[in-house]
């Protein structure tokens, strides 16, 4: 067992302190914090808890997922139904309205969408954040095909098909082929693509590795009308004849010599050659094949989509990663140049490390490489989310041990080396058993769990600032053994400490219950710092203890006095609480609060009139714009997303060589280094596209572009800025071809539809279109608003071929017939499938009109079909082609019919809340507008309404429930101040300086010109718990002072000299913390009203709580 520590042996000294209490009677009288250090102070066990906590503390780092961002169980699901022939009205009332109403049924549903277009349905359903996936996929199946009623069986629409969509769906790494020798084909790269697929399958944790871009392998016959007519066939013979020799079975097996031998009756078709030899009739006895009547080709001639990748002045020419290699420069992608190219997207499953999974991917691509990956292939990484999260985990764990040992640094200058050391183990055994708590909750390591212990090192060091500085403080003015001095000593603060603990979970933890994509996506920060102070107080209790009884000694020249045999020492006198005070510092806070005291209630008043008026004034500062509300800022990101929207008849070649032309403007950006476009076919989704749906844009007049720069610490500029540079010139090249052209920038928080939504609501379609297009106008008459677009479709020309069915049915031809021959001819739907023993997807074989015959309504109708007494009839002869409008798709948004008009803010302020707010004076300006909502859907729009929605939704949702959180939490201090003090207008006095640090937080945002975000308010809600620690403390000592019997004129001016120390230090360890988050685009808010916050509030607490304790006590109030 081991001994105690002798204390230290000093001279002598000028002053007198007065010993501690005897020991006999100490022991009986320390509370539940003393009695945990006397255990602890002298304990084996104490440094294997240490010990133990830096183990567990280490592990958690290396086991702990890490991944850029929160991932927020956010489920969704499309459910696809087609219902060819049908007009978009008829889809509207006969699939998607009764879809809808089934669907709204489940529980947990949001939201349900639907869109619907000529022939087709998607209904998408949202449920709640929070919920499940599997729960909510089990609740969505169960309701699908439980209420299968609501399609008829002869309807003539198809089953539903259920696609369901989550957080893991978003690809977490994206490779781009490309051949900077132009030696591969489209096809080639997209087998390669395919081949690699599988060898990335097979790296652990990934989840869906898929080809986006590639040009299907398919097997094209191309067919002349003519020569079908001149051997008497239609596509339907060419259509049996490949069903009929592309057929086999070995379901029949013989028994023969006493062996069991399978039989193959008929074999497949496996090459081109096959099918160009097949035979289709017979003419004059001579057999009529394939290949007499239609050209026969295995590769895509004229793609559907378009993939080309282009690189900027900002890539580096030796290869921006280490996938791109070459030891010649030439077969890498140089500046300026443009390749066909296409793109590998790898997801990962849930709770998987994104570091480790994009590492182990680059690793098997370089296994790949001069074997099953030719040399000459460059494989671009244009997406890499486990490096940016590694980059930003390294940044933030930089950034946490600065902060902590600028916190140890400190509290070194003010207080010693040895008080340093205690703090600093304390510190950081908090933090490391923080990291512990985070994983075994389930967070992953990401940039908000990380701000979250970078926030919370102000806190937390305060347990170990309070307790050491009281230790110290105690030693340094006492004669008796430190083993005694340490348990009372923690004593005498802890139950504060614990108080003011309790106080800051108070004002905390209510942020965890936000509602929305906000809640999951911050809830790190209240709960982390929640349970840090937990661990903290733990810690104080445990570690610092006994730290102090081997690091703190007596001061030097002062005798430790013997104990008498009663076990006290000779002087049996108390020790007062206010030992130890700087003369100066008292001298300070005598003249600082000597003047507001005695009778001078003129000056008090005074005073807090103007504190209430610069108060006030703080406060209206965001009602004069000289502080902008935003959500969230834009964060510095090294991608961005143009979504171009060409007219709805755009073919994929036009809109190919629209964003081509884009793209070589990107190559004058010096900032740009690689881009890819994306023609007739979506981008690999980000978080935002998966919200916003860009994984539906397949049509060929849609296109994206993925402009990915350089890093941050190699530009001049953060790419908020690049993006405003870039909307104009892009902006004008789309107009000159009809196109709308969106900058599309990674959203900092949970994505919306757009920044800013008007949903249009009126059951006529014709008002709603009319409401939404004076939107748009409105909209182009405000200033700042850019990227203005709506879901109204312009109006394009169809072709209807309208069969006669009375002569169709004497010349004994049906109208299925002409369906189906117009679908093989025109859709090039595959009729069949090659047997490729070396292809990963099915090869399908196609029979299709030329694209020449495609474009003439005359070859159309020269097509001929069998009639019943076999004969051909030419479709001339039965059916006609006219023109007709085409029906634009029908939106609705739970139940009613909506059109929606988007834009975006930019330039000064680029709040999308004031767009709004311009529009929302604008609109009540017109006598004929539509009624608007800002809070709920309107219920019945029959004259028209507008709700409004994008970022201003889940702004008011955040803001609203972090200001109840904020209500809470100040009730909740509230509730424990009186449960303590047991006094109503006592915690009044307490809470005081909560309001004040409005005073500080306004005008700082202002000051730096930043925008009061969510983060700012996540800071002005600790500031509450940070500030009326101090304020505990304040009273607390105050209250002492007054039992042992000082004047109350002198109690509040000592209790301020002596706590302004522990307090000054706990204040400016958490503005040291919040220092190394300023320069985040997103979480300088969060540090401004820290810094700011804590600045103001600190100065007047010492003297606002003091004046206002006084006033209280002198009036026999408290």
């Amino acid at each position: 067992m081991s001994q105690p520590l002798p204390p230290e042996l000093p001279s002598g000294s000028s002053s007198q302190p007065l010993p501690l209490a005897p020991s006999s009677s100490a022991a009986a009288r320390v509370g539940p914090s003393g009695a945990i250090a006397r255990l602890f102070q002298d304990n084996h066990l104490t440094p294997l808890i240490m010990l133990l906590s830096v183990i567990l503390g280490v592990l958690a780092v290396v086991v702990t997922p890490k991944e850029e961002e929160p991932q927020i169980d956010v489920t969704m699901a499309d459910i696809m139904v087609s219902f060819p022939g049908a007009s978009a009205r008829e889809v509207e009332s006969a699939i998607a309205t009764p879809a809808e109403q089934v669907m709204s049924e489940i529980v947990g549903v949001e939201h349900v969408y639907s869109v619907s277009r000529q022939g087709q349905a998607v209904i998408t359903v949202q449920f709640k954040v929070g919920i499940p996936r599997q729960e909510s996929l089990v609740r969505l199946y169960n309701q699908v095909y439980s209420n299968q009623d609501w399609l008829p069986a002869n309807l003539g629409a198809s089953q539903p098909l259920v696609k369901p969509k989550g957080i893991d769906d978003v690809p977490i790494m994206t490779l781009t082929l490309y051949d900077p020798q132009h030696g591969h084909s489209g096809e080639e790269l997209t087998r390669l693509a395919h081949m690699l697929e599988v060898a990335l399958k097979r790296v652990p944790g990934t989840r869906d590795v898929y080809t986006v871009g590639g040009i299907p392998d398919r097997v094209d016959i191309r067919f002349d009308p003519a020569l079908l007519a001149g051997f008497g066939l239609t596509v339907y013979d060419l259509q049996q004849a490949l069903l009929a020799a592309n057929s086999s079975s070995q379901e029949v097996r013989i028994t023969r010599n006493n062996l069991s031998i399978p039989i193959q009756a008929g074999t497949l078709l496996t090459q081109v050659d096959e099918v160009r030899r097949l035979v289709v009739g017979m003419d004059q006895g001579a057999a009529v094949y394939l290949e007499d009547v239609a050209s026969v080709s295995r590769g895509n001639t004229v793609a559907d989509q378009s993939v080309m990748t282009g690189f900027g002045p900002a890539h580096q020419s030796t290869g921006q990663n280490d996938l791109e290699k070459s030891t010649d420069s030439t077969f890498i992608g140089q500046p300026g140049q443009v390749f066909p190219a296409v793109t590998l997207a790898i997801a990962k499953k849930p709770g998987e490390n994104a570091v480790d999974i994009t590492r182990a991917i680059q690793q098997r691509i370089e296994l790949l490489r001069n074997r099953a990956l030719p040399a000459d292939v460059q494989v671009l990484v244009t997406r890499d989310y486990g490096e940016t999260a590694s980059q930003k985990a390294r940044k933030l764990i930089s950034d946490l041990i600065s902060a902590t040992l600028c916190v140890v640094l400190l509290v070194l200058v003010a207080m010693g080396w040895r008080q340093a050391l205690i703090v600093g183990i304390a510190v950081l055994i908090t933090l490391l058993l923080t990291l512990v708590f985070s994983w075994v909750w389930g967070f992953t390591l990401n940039r908000v769990s990380l701000f979250a212990l970078i926030f919370s090192i102000g806190i937390l060091v305060d347990d170990g600032i309070v307790i050491t500085e009281n230790i110290n403080r105690r030693i340094q003015n006492s004669r008796r053994p430190i083993k005694e001095i340490i348990p009372l000593a923690v004593d005498e603060v802890g139950t504060p400490t614990i108080m003011a603990s309790l106080t800051i979970m108070a004002a905390l933890l209510p942020m965890a219950f936000v509602s929305g994509l906000m809640g999951p996506y911050m809830s790190p920060i209240p709960i982390n710092a929640s349970a840090g102070m937990v661990l903290s107080q733990i810690v104080a209790f445990i570690v610092a203890p006994w730290l102090a009884l081997r690091l703190l000694r007596h001061r030097k020249g002062e005798p430790a006095e013997p104990e008498n045999e009663s076990g006290s020492a000779s002087d049996s006198s108390s020790e007062s609480s206010a030992e130890g005070v700087n003369p100066r510092i008292l001298s300070l806070f005598s003249h600082v609060l000597g003047p507001f005291l005695g009778d001078h209630r003129l000056r008090r008043g005074l005073l807090a009139s103007v504190v209430i008026l610069l108060t006030l004034g703080a406060t209206a500062l965001p009602v004069f714009q000289a502080v902008i509300l935003k959500m969230l800022p834009f964060d510095d990101k090294s991608e961005l997303q143009v979504v171009v929207d060409m007219p709805e008849d755009t073919p994929v070649e036009v809109t190919a060589r629209v964003l081509m032309e884009m793209g070589h403007y990107l190559e004058t950006v010096k900032d740009v280094d690689n881009w890819q476009t994306y023609a007739g076919t979506a981008a690999p989704i980000n978080f935002n596209g998966l919200i916003r749906q860009y994984y539906l844009r397949s049509e060929p007049y849609h296109g994206d572009i993925q402009v990915n720069f350089s890093g941050s610490d190699r530009r001049d500029q953060p790419s908020h800025m690049i993006a405003q540079s870039l909307r104009q010139p892009l902006t004008t090249i789309g107009e000159r071809y009809g196109a709308s052209v969106k900058i599309v920038e990674v959203p900092p928080g949970p994505p919306v539809l757009s920044p800013l939504v008007a949903e249009i609501y009126a059951v006529d379609p014709q008002l709603r279109a009319a409401l939404a297009r004076s939107v748009v106008a409105g909209m182009q008459d405000v200033t700042g608003l850019v990227d203005i677009d709506t879901t109204l479709e312009a109006p394009i020309r169809q072709w209807e071929l309208v069969v006669d069915r009375a002569r169709a049915a004497r010349l004994g031809v049906s109208q299925q017939q002409v369906v189906m021959a117009l679908q093989i001819a025109l859709g090039g739907s595959g009729v069949s499938y090659l047997h490729d023993d070396h292809a990963k997807y099915p090869v399908p074989i196609r029979v299709i009109l030329s694209d020449a015959d495609k474009a003439r309504p005359s070859a159309l109708l020269s097509l001929n079909l069998r009639s019943r007494d076999g004969g051909l009839v030419p479709l001339a002869s039965i059916a006609d082609i006219r023109e007709a409008d085409w029906q634009g798709a029908i939106y609705h948004k739970n139940l009613l019919p909506v059109t929606y008009v988007t834009a975006d803010m930019a330039g000064a302020i680029d709040s999308p809340l004031y767009g709004m707010f311009a529009m929302v004076d604008q609109l009540e300006q017109q006598a004929d507008a539509p009624e608007q909502f800002f809070i709920r859907q309107p219920d019945l729009p029959e004259a028209g309404a507008l709700k409004w929605d994008g970022e201003w939704q889940i702004t008011y949702e955040t803001f609203r429930d972090m200001g109840m959180a904020y209500s809470v939490g100040i009730f909740m201090i509230f509730v424990l101040l009186v449960a303590q003090f047991r006094s109503y207008l006592l915690p009044l006095v307490i809470m005081a300086p909560i309001p004040l640090t409005l005073m500080g937080i306004m005008p700082g945002h202002a000051l730096l010109g930043r925008e009061f975000t969510a983060t700012s308010m996540i800071g002005m809600i600790a500031l509450a718990g940070i500030i009326v620690r101090n304020s505990i403390l304040l009273v607390v000592f105050i209250r002492q002072l007054l039992d042992e019997g000082m004047s109350l004129e002198d109690a509040v001016v000592k209790a301020g000299a002596v706590r302004i120390k522990p307090i000054a230090l706990t204040a400016v360890s958490a503005m040291v913390g919040a220092y190394f988050i300023l320069n985040d685009p997103i979480f300088n808010g969060l540090a401004i009203s820290l810094v700011f916050g804590l600045a103001v509030s600190t100065l007047l607490t010492v003297i606002v709580v003091p004046l206002s304790y006084y006033v209280m006590a002198r009036r026999r109030w408290i």
